[in-house]
Formats: C-alpha cells, sequence, structure tokens
C-alpha cells in the first residue's frame, strides 16, 4: 500500500471516529470533509471507497446500533430512544431501524427484553451487527 493511500485511510479513520463519538447530532459533511483534509465531495467518494458505504449511511447505522443497545437495556420511550440516538422523526427512525435490522424497533425490544446482560465475543458483536440498508436477515437464529 502506497505511502499516499495510508495517509488517506488514516484522515478517514480520524472522520469516522468524530462521527462515532458525535453519532446523537447532525451530521455535518463540510466539517468531517475538514478533518479529513478533503473537498465534501472527494471526502464522500473516499469514504464509500473505504469503508463501503456513503457517510450518512453510516452514521444512520450507528444510530440504529446505539438504539439497539437501548431499547434492549433502558426502559425509555421508543420516541426519546428516537431523539436520543439522533433521529429527529419517530417515523424515519422506526422506517430506517426496519430496513437495518429486519424487524420493528418495538418488536426488537419485545424479543430482546429478557436476554442477558452479558459483554458478547467479538464473533457474537460482529454477527448481531446490522447490516447496511436491505440487507437485514429474513430469519433471526433463535
Amino acid at each position: 500500500m502506497s505511502r499516499e493511500v495510508e495517509d488517506t485511510n488514516r484522515r478517514l479513520l480520524r472522520a469516522r471516529d468524530r462521527m462515532d463519538r458525535t453519532f446523537a447530532e447532525p451530521l455535518q459533511v463540510a466539517e468531517l470533509a475538514r478533518v479529513a483534509l478533503m473537498s465534501q465531495a472527494h471526502f464522500i467518494r473516499e469514504f464509500k471507497r473505504v469503508f463501503g458505504e456513503p457517510p450518512y449511511r453510516y452514521l444512520q447505522r450507528r444510530r440504529v446500533e446505539r438504539a439497539m443497545f437501548l431499547l434492549q437495556h433502558k426502559h425509555d420511550s421508543v420516541t426519546d430512544i428516537c431523539m436520543a440516538v439522533g433521529f429527529t422523526s419517530l417515523g424515519t427512525f422506526s422506517r430506517t431501524f426496519t430496513a437495518i435490522v429486519g424487524e420493528t424497533p418495538t418488536a426488537y425490544r419485545v424479543r430482546t427484553r429478557g436476554l442477558p446482560h452479558v459483554a458478547p465475543t467479538m464473533f457474537a458483536m460482529r454477527w448481531n451487527r446490522p447490516s447496511s440498508f436491505g440487507e437485514a436477515r429474513s430469519e433471526r437464529p433463535e
């Protein structure tokens, strides 16, 4: 791998780390592009090339991952969780959650509510991580 590609990847990782830390805030592509020292258009292209999805989709998936944890472990309402993870519309949250996870937030909460609170292994974390849009597994393992 060339030094230039390595440098680009490192800058993109810094921008992705910023997204991970501030997932509940509105997406600011201009700010992320500045973190990565790129123009906005180049940042979006390179982010998709390196991480396999555009920044907005990545952010939505991260928000849904956090919502999955909150739905399973907290007693807050679905609306409160929706707002806490950065969505501004319950409808958009429900539609996005369903597209990524394969079930509604309420159905996910009911299904996972009694599961033990243990730290999963890396394999289990990877297996349960929501896929990109439209790839939700039709049959969840029991």
